[in-house]
């Protein structure tokens, strides 16, 4: 594979919140996996792909999450790039984009409302009997925070729903909060890898969201189905590289409650790393078939 040159584009640090080092650490082990089977890999900022795009390489490993990156990757894959992962799949990771796709297509997810955040939602949630609930925003991937908020009242939705509005924030999905054990998962389509823990149990937290549904209770559910519902998200989405959460509640029913792009990989990094070099590696020999 010695002819392989690959762009590796960093994620911007704004992108990985609470996440910096562990996002930064995943993919240098992936570089380094691609260069021990013979690759070159050249590495780049989001910040020089926006500014200064890339040397030529027609192979582009990715984190990217800024909407310019988007737009770039996408600009790439239409030029007949390979791009992972695809710059596309990355903005079906947005949250309205990711609920209609995952809702239209029958995927397990919680009942959700669409809606502009300058709208008045009180009574829709009391007509829907959505107490608890929540509001993430719709346009883009999260950011702080704020940008994924319980409430537990429809008053409390309106008034988080004004702040998403005067912060400039124009759409938002509303989730109906989900009674159950939360996991989170890691998955490499294609390659048989999954990972799946109790984050709360492990004491693995971003914002502290975790702590809503608590310790897990340990209901009854098939991980080799969850796996299963994760690859064919992952097809849905178009996203090689993925993580998210899901809720098993006590009936045993699995929903997937968020899915990500190219997450941290952080409590299986190790394991992980060589199954993406490996899973890259097939996609660039069927690029070129």
């Amino acid at each position: 594979m010695a002819e392989v040159t690959i762009a590796g584009i960093m994620r911007a640090g704004v992108y990985s919140p609470n996440h910096i080092g562990n996002d930064a650490a995943i993919f240098n082990a992936v570089a380094d996996q691609l260069r021990k089977r013979g690759c070159e890999v050249n590495v780049y900022s989001e910040e020089q792909f926006n500014d200064d795009g890339i040397r030529g390489e027609r192979i582009v490993l990715n984190m990217c999450r800024e909407q310019r990156s988007i737009a770039r990757l996408q600009k790439l894959e239409d030029d007949g790039c390979l791009v992972i992962n695809s710059g596309y799949g990355i903005e079906n990771c947005t949250r309205e984009r990711m609920t209609r796709i995952l809702l239209g297509s029958g995927i397990p997810y919680p009942e959700s409302l669409i809606v502009n955040t300058d709208e008045g939602i009180r009574d829709r949630l009391l007509r829907a009997k959505m107490d608890r609930v929540w509001i993430k925003r719709g346009d883009f991937h999260a950011m702080h925070k704020e940008d994924v908020s319980y409430v537990r009242h429809a008053e409390e939705a309106q008034e988080v729903l004004q702040e998403y509005f005067l912060r400039g924030i124009k759409r938002a999905v509303i989730n109906r909060h989900l009674e159950g054990d939360l996991i989170k998962f890691y998955g490499v389509a294609g390659t048989g890898y999954f990972y799946w823990f109790y984050p709360f149990d492990d004491g693995h937290s971003k914002w502290g969201s975790e702590a809503v549904n608590g310790k897990s209770k340990g209901f009854d559910f098939d991980p080799a189905k969850l796996h299963e519902l994760c690859e064919k998200s992952s097809e849905l989405l178009d996203v090689l590289v993925y993580g998210g959460d899901c809720i098993v509640g006590p009936d045993g029913v699995t929903r997937i409650i968020d899915f990500n792009d190219w997450p941290s990989f952080a409590p299986c990094r190790a394991e992980a790393a060589p199954f993406i070099a490996r899973a890259v590696l097939a996609e660039i020999k069927k690029h070129k078939s």
